[in-house]
């Protein structure tokens, strides 16, 4: 904070300022609504890749399933990592090389909590594993945002049909 007189003056820039509103909307939202788990909007059908598949082998599950991520599992079928696409033009080798962290949380945490993870430009989708890191669903961006239109309009009367 700098002083000019007697008026003070932030040193803060607008970005700043715009990230502070999103988290104060983002909270005032999970707390106007009930909690909505990751259980409740988690795909529960997740395709995995083997850390030790090749780069051609991943990039052929992302796109036969449409996919924008796949969380890449050890030998013992445990969450070890995520790639998609972008990390796959680097690949030489295996998809181990190359996979970034993943995104976990458990079935239990609040959904909502997640926005600030879906939004940050770098990730699509959280991982939802029990203790052991095994998989138990994926939360992408467009689940999150369909699970919280549904929480929206929960409590809103339906919409009349036009005369």
């Amino acid at each position: 904070m700098k002083r000019e007189g007697s008026v003070a003056k932030f040193d803060i820039e607008r970005e700043d300022l715009e990230r502070l509103l999103q988290q104060v909307e983002l909270q005032a939202m999970v707390r106007s609504h009930r909690p909505l788990l990751c259980r409740d909007s988690m795909a529960r059908d997740v395709i995995s890749v083997p850390e030790n598949a090749t780069a051609d082998e991943a990039r052929k599950q992302l796109l036969d399933h449409n996919a924008r991520t796949l969380p890449v599992v050890d030998a013992e079928a445990k969450l070890v990592g995520a790639v998609g696409l972008r990390e796959l033009t680097r690949a030489t080798d295996t998809v181990k090389g190359v996979m970034s962290k993943a995104g976990n949380a458990s079935p239990d945490t609040t959904a909502m909590s997640l926005l600030s993870v879906l939004t940050d430009g770098r990730c699509h989708a959280v991982v939802s594993v029990n203790a052991e890191q095994r998989i138990l669903g994926l939360i992408t961006q467009t689940d999150l945002l369909a699970a919280a239109m549904r929480l929206q309009t929960a409590d809103e009367p339906p919409l009349k049909a036009a005369a």
